[in-house]
């Protein structure tokens, strides 16, 4: 293969095996980090499984944003699809019409939602934040969660109100962002004015601490000595913000090669396998950092 410069051609084994050994992505929200990490761990899981890969970003979530992308991908006669968004409101009945036969698994899927794909515990992860909190001895907590249209924010909301709710408490305040440093920054300030009492914030993602950190420091309030904060994703900064962020950390890299290896089994299947397995469910890690203390008595 050396000496006469060989390489494989796509094009000659497709029609051999009537595939193209390509894969489509369509993914929503690459400007943050989870979705980055998803499409980047997919990529590289997707080389080492011999797959390239076709790309179409959606502007928005909308069923008419989603079937431009699949049409787009199929003119490619990809072997599969992965979807990197969060499809609320859009049923898996229509998301199964719009690919037309053709396999395809949803990304960090919400586990209930009956169609195939890899999801990371996101409630899991919220239940493990809170619980933190809790065994520091807070009750008085705020939530600065995530937008409600993204599943992954309403279930980390879902983990942190069961945990409050088994202690017999409710949240102090509650905010909704937009997973960006500055809207965790106005939202703070709102939360702080409003609710002077509360000793913890559980944030939905570490670029929303990072803006109540700064919010926080700008009002005069000592971390953790007065307010303790929790995010969601462990970004590779949060251990240098000031102080190191506690955070909830997500395995973006087995949730790429389990994405990838659940759309090759599919798309390797024999025909009459029809039954689909459950979403493959990989587990959060919560890492204390120095933004999380006991809170001060009296």
């Amino acid at each position: 293969m050396r000496e006469l410069d060989y390489h494989p051609n796509r094009a000659a084994r497709s029609l051999a095996s009537q595939r193209s050994a390509t894969l489509g992505v369509v993914s929503f929200g690459i400007t943050y980090y989870g979705p980055a990490q998803m499409v980047a761990n997919i990529e590289q899981a997707a080389r080492e499984r011999g797959y390239g890969l076709v790309f179409v970003t959606i502007p928005a979530l909308s069923e008419v944003e989603i079937e431009r992308a699949l049409l787009e991908l199929r003119s490619h006669f990809v072997d599969g699809v992965l979807l990197v968004a969060p499809l609320v409101g859009v049923a898996a009945e229509r998301i199964a019409a719009l690919c037309r036969g053709v396999p395809y698994v949803l990304i960090d899927v919400a586990e209930n939602s009956g169609v195939l794909g890899a999801t990371i515990d996101q409630f899991a992860g919220g239940c493990l934040a809170a619980s933190h909190l809790l065994a520091l001895g807070h009750e008085r907590m705020a939530l600065l969660c995530g937008p409600s249209s993204w599943h992954d924010a309403r279930h980390r909301v879902r983990g942190w109100r069961l945990v409050l709710k088994e202690a017999g408490l409710e949240p102090v305040g509650e905010a909704e962002g937009n997973w960006t440093a500055a809207s965790g920054h106005a939202l703070a300030h709102d939360l702080l004015t409003n609710h002077p009492d509360m000793t913890a914030l559980l944030v939905g993602n570490d670029q929303m601490a990072l803006g109540a950190l700064r919010a926080l420091h700008e009002r005069g309030v000592a971390v953790p000595g007065q307010v303790s904060v929790v995010g969601f994703d462990d970004v590779p900064e949060s251990r240098y913000y000031y102080p190191p962020l506690t955070t909830v950390r997500q395995d973006f890299a087995a949730l790429g090669r389990e994405s990838l290896a659940a759309l090759v089994e599919a798309i390797e299947a024999s025909p009459g396998d029809a039954k689909l397995p459950p979403p493959r469910v990989i587990q959060p890690e919560l890492i204390v950092r120095a933004s999380t203390a006991s809170p001060r008595q009296g």
